[in-house]
This record gives structure tokens, C-alpha cells and sequence, in this order.
């Protein structure tokens, strides 16, 4: 059966049963669902009785305690998109395409019947969707706990985070705001310079989207409440001077926050807010130097290595050798990768070698610079001919104009020279050239390689390379960082990235990651090419 693109599972058990159904029912829901995977819950509905009428389970403890089950499940199955439904009447922002009930329900054809109806009452589903009883799970039913304390009540509600790639510990923290705001819910996203010190903060998502998917998820969960999205560039926002607010909700982790929120409040002469907090949940895929819990730092980790975007479109390159673009600022653990890449099975070809051989006598580029900076040859030439590169670098730093002639005589020629290894490596039989090029996006030598990799680190730990490696100062390391192109710049340009911050092990497992997977591009790109 092909896999449908959105889908409503039904769950009907009582709450306390929920840990144990909703792991077998998410589990096989999993492989028939691939995008959205509404969940509606209502303990002690049969379907096998009358028509079913919609209801929402009240917001007690208990329910809390089942979404925590629910989202910790889902959890477990990388891509499952759940959204746990808190309200009903409503139509929803991807329509379900097939409905689901545990196979616990009672008798399948009454059973379909009742689920069509209850969707249709619910959500505005139309009648003729599909819809199909999972297996079930095995084992006594729990016996039901019953709803518990109902959960406090505020008229509006503050919640904050960088909520970058939607997870699962943030669902929990925006449903148990649904369930606690009876008016508005105050959505602070972290933005601009909170963002500075985040792990692989070139890696988050933009602003615009961590909002839109905010505001899509919550519209579909709770749409009776009232939302506003604020971009957050302090750590306080508006929190700090609403006085509608009542109540904001942390996790485990973020609790200080909210105490610095309510003593800042009460610095304005505001009401300290009520401090809701829930508990931090356990991430199912946590590996080596990850962090237990589920964080949206560890996911743009399991980025590292992975294709970000396809590859370039490129009708001008040969499809062999395949080339890859590996570049990345001083410091960055570029080499390391290259020389990985190379112990792999890749041709490397080094553009800073090539960049020393064009400033050797008897190259193209070394007339040309002689007539263009050595007034007479003899300013920038060493006793042997060789063209003296510190001078040279002093005679254009911090001139533009000057930098431009430079680059505009020696990058065409590493160009010229790049090729010619390329042609190299092809009659060779190579299948993939590695072109290790600092400059590779500055010289718009991306139009020579099939796809851009991108080694970044974060700039504190580049400048202690730097220090180390180079005998440089701070300031001067910080300087030649800046000089160059962001490392957010390449990530907008690069189809991989690969980080060298963390244990040598770590590098080369995502190294070995983006080799693995690029060897299945090629071989898949080799089985769609027709035999001659």
C-alpha cells in the first residue's frame, strides 16, 4: 500500500492505557503516514455503537501525562509528524487522507463507519476516505485512571524557545500552553543575537519558517485560542511588560529564565507570573557527545553529512568524475576532511598548492603580477624570481581595488590548473574529485564542482586554532576570520556540511556519513542512466 501524505489515528482508550496503545498504534501508523499524523483523543468512545459525537477530553493531569506518552512515542520514529488534537470543529491545515483506528476499536466494518462519521463531524472530512483498523496492541488493558486534577486556568499564557525543527519536547511545551491558556498564548522565538551562542546556529532554521510551522501547529491543536508570535532579541521580550500575562511555562531546563522574567516584572512593578514547568523528554536516537534529552541542537547535528539541498543542476559538467566543492574558513578542519576524503577513495586536488605553483617564474600569472605590483620587478621578487608573498599581501591588504587585480590574475589560472587535474583524475577512472578550495565560493569556482561541502566552526574555537597553529594574536586571528566569507554564507551555498568541533570520532563518522551517502547518489544516478 503506498503511504499517504497526511492521516487521523482515532485512539479511544482510556488515558491511562494510552503509554501502551499509542506506542503500538504510532509504531504502525509510522509506515503509512508520511507527512501530518493527527491524533484525536476520546477515552471511552465506541465506535462500534452510535454515532459517535466529537468531544475533547477535559485538561486535567492525566491528559498531560498521555500527550508526554504520546509525543515520547512518536519520538521514537525519526519523521513521524504527530499532532495531538485539544480541540475539535474545525478544518485542519493538511487534510488527513486516510483515517486510522486501533484494531482494539470493536468490529471493523461498523468501526470504519463510526470513524468516517466522527471525522467528518469533527474536521470537515469528506466521506469517502479510506480508512483502516491497526493492529492493535497486545496485552490487558490498563484500567482507567480517570482525568485527575484539572490543571489551573489562565486568561493568557508566555512560552519562549528557539523552536528550531518542531520535536517533540516542543509540542508537549505548546499543548500543555493550549490546555493552561484560556485567551491568548504569548509565542516568544528567539532571534538575532540569542541565536549567537546556539550549536550550529548556521544550521537554524530562519525565522520566518520556525513561525509559520509555530503558528500551523498551533492553529491545528487548539484554534479557539489566540496566538502572537513575537521574534524575541532578549532574553525577556514582551514578557516583561504585559500586564494581561498570568502564568508562563518552562521546562526543567529554562526555569531560571522564568525566574529572570518574573524579577525583572516585578522591577517594572508588574506581578510575578505563575511558573508552569514541564519535564524534559528523553531522546530515543541520543548518540556519541549528544545530549540525553531531546534538543533541537542534536537534530541539526544528525544534519551534519546529510545532502541539505540537491545538488546543482549542472548540464555543463560531466557526470564523472562526480566533484565535490570542500571549503571552509581558516581553521575549520577542512584539510582533516580532505585528506579523509582522500584515504576514502577520492582524487584531491589542493587549490592552496596550485595557488603557490601560480606565483612560480615561468607561469602565466607570474608576468602578469610582476607588471601589476613590482614597479620594475624587483619590489615584490625574491633573489630566486619567486614573488615574494608577504610583500606582495601588504601591498593589497585593505585595498579592494588592489585585492581585485590580484585575484583577477592568479584565480583564472588555479582555475586553469584545477581542470587540468580534473581531465587527470577522468583518465585515471577516479569517480569522485575532491577539490579542496578555501576560496572556492569567492572565486565562483562552484560552477566547476557538482556539489558545495562546507567545513564551519564556531569563531571562538577557530581563533584558538589559529592562535595555536599559526603563532598569531588574538586580535589578528579574529581579523583574518573576518576577512573571509561567514560560515552562514557557505551553508546557504553548500549541499553538505561537516563540523570538526567535537571529538576526532565524531568528524569522522560524519565524514564517512556524507561519503556513504553520496555513494548512493552516484549509484542511483547510474541505474537512471539508460544503457546505450
Amino acid at each position: 500500500m503506498a503511504p499517504f501524505p497526511s492521516g487521523l489515528l482515532v485512539l479511544t482508550a482510556p488515558l491511562g492505557a494510552l503509554p501502551r496503545r499509542a506506542a503500538a498504534a504510532l509504531a504502525e501508523a509510522a509506515g503509512l503516514v508520511t507527512g501530518p499524523l493527527y491524533v484525536h483523543l476520546q477515552p471511552g468512545l465506541r465506535l462500534d455503537g452510535p454515532a459517535p459525537r466529537p468531544a475533547a477530553p477535559p485538561p486535567a493531569a492525566a491528559l498531560l501525562r498521555a500527550l508526554a506518552a504520546l509525543y515520547a512515542a512518536a519520538a521514537a520514529h525519526r519523521g513521524l509528524d504527530v499532532r495531538v488534537l485539544l480541540g475539535h470543529g474545525h478544518r485542519l491545515a493538511r487534510p488527513p487522507r486516510v483515517l486510522l483506528a486501533d484494531g482494539g476499536a470493536g468490529d471493523a466494518g461498523p468501526v470504519r463507519v463510526a470513524l468516517r462519521e466522527l471525522a467528518a463531524a469533527a474536521y470537515g472530512c469528506p466521506p469517502e476516505l479510506p480508512a483502516l483498523l491497526l493492529s492493535g496492541s497486545d496485552g490487558p488493558e490498563a484500567s482507567p485512571d480517570g482525568s485527575g486534577a484539572e490543571l489551573p486556568a489562565f486568561s493568557d499564557v508566555a512560552v519562549g524557545g528557539t523552536f528550531d525543527r518542531l520535536h517533540g519536547a516542543h509540542r508537549l511545551l505548546l499543548s500543555a500552553c493550549c490546555l493552561l491558556a484560556r485567551r491568548r498564548l504569548l509565542v516568544g522565538v528567539a532571534d538575532g543575537e540569542l541565536l549567537r551562542h546556539k550549536v550550529l546556529r548556521e544550521l537554524i532554521e530562519p525565522y520566518e519558517l520556525r513561525e509559520a510551522k509555530l503558528r500551523e501547529f498551533l492553529a491545528d491543536v487548539q484554534p479557539a485560542v489566540l496566538y502572537d508570535i513575537v521574534p524575541l532579541g532578549d532574553p525577556y521580550g514582551p514578557a516583561v511588560t504585559d500586564p494581561e500575562l498570568r502564568c508562563i511555562v518552562v521546562s526543567e531546563e529554562t526555569r531560571r529564565g522564568g525566574e529572570a522574567v518574573n524579577k525583572k516584572r516585578i522591577e517594572n512593578g508588574l506581578a510575578a507570573l505563575e511558573l508552569f514547568e514541564i519535564e524534559l523528554m528523553e531522546d530515543p536516537h541520543h548518540g556519541l557527545s549528544e545530549e540525553e534529552k531531546i534538543s533541537s541542537s542534536s537534530l541539526r547535528r544528525r544534519l551534519l553529512g546529510t545532502l541539505l539541498r540537491p545538488p546543482r543542476d549542472s548540464p555543463a559538467l560531466p557526470p564523472r568524475p562526480y566533484i565535490i566543492g570542500l571549503t571552509g574558513g581558516s581553521g575549520s578542519g577542512k584539510t582533516s576532511i580532505a585528506r579523509r576524503l582522500e584515504q576514502m577513495g577520492a582524487f584531491l586536488i589542493d587549490a592552496d598548492a596550485l595557488g603557490h605553483a601560480a606565483y612560480l617564474p615561468g607561469s602565466p600569472a607570474h608576468g602578469r603580477m610582476v607588471a601589476a605590483f613590482g614597479a620594475g620587478g624587483a619590489e615584490i621578487l625574491n633573489k630566486d624570481g619567486t614573488i615574494n608573498r608577504k610583500i606582495l599581501g601588504a601591498k593589497v591588504f585593505g585595498n579592494q581595488e588592489r585585492l581585485k587585480s590580484l585575484t583577477d590574475i592568479v584565480w583564472p589560472e588555479i582555475a586553469r590548473m584545477v581542470r587540468e587535474r580534473i581531465r587527470e583524475a577522468g583518465a585515471q577512472g577516479k569517480a569522485v574529485v575532491v577539490l579542496d578550495a578555501a576560496v572556492l565560493l569567492e572565486a565562483d569556482w562552484q560552477e566547476m564542482v557538482h556539489e558545495v561541502w562546507a567545513a564551519i566552526i564556531p569563531e571562538e574555537e577557530a581563533v584558538k586554532r589559529i592562535v595555536r597553529r599559526d603563532g598569531l594574536s588574538e586580535a589578528a586571528a579574529r581579523n583574518r576570520l573576518r576577512s573571509q566569507m561567514s560560515d552562514g554564507q557557505r551553508v546557504r551555498r553548500a549541499q553538505v556540511v561537516l563540523c570538526t568541533l567535537w571529538e576526532p570520532e565524531v568528524t569522522r563518522r560524519q565524514v564517512e556519513t556524507a561519503w556513504e551517502l553520496l555513494q548512493q547518489r552516484l549509484n542511483g544516478a547510474t541505474a537512471a542512466t539508460p544503457s546505450s
